[in-house]
């Protein structure tokens, strides 16, 4: 279980994102902080501004943020530089992500 967190990427710190969905595009921010595998941070956009909380396993990332009693959740994978993935606006639209670390 050490050499898995220890392996883990390190999400810690702002990005910026732009997410294209079914219901329109955004461009969203999240800060986060990780420790071993556990993600917690702020999200803000246009949903307004929210708790982060998720998991980080190697180089994928999941992490979710409550909007009006529902979910969003966020699920990426590190590519270089670069956060991308896929997006499920609690049952309401889904999309795809790129976020790039500030």
């Amino acid at each position: 279980m050490l050499a898995a967190s220890l392996s883990a990427a390190d999400l810690s710190g702002k990005w910026a994102c732009e997410v294209q969905t079914d219901a329109g595009s955004g461009s969203p921010s999240f800060e986060f902080q990780q420790t071993g595998e556990k993600l917690k941070g702020k999200y803000s956009g246009q949903l307004g501004d929210a708790d982060v909380e998720g998991t980080v396993q190697g180089s994928t990332a999941t992490w979710s943020f409550g909007v009006q009693g529902s979910s969003v959740v966020y699920q990426g994978k590190l590519e270089g530089a670069e956060l991308k993935g896929k997006v499920d606006l609690a049952g309401q639209a889904t999309g795809t992500f790129v976020c790039r670390k500030q």
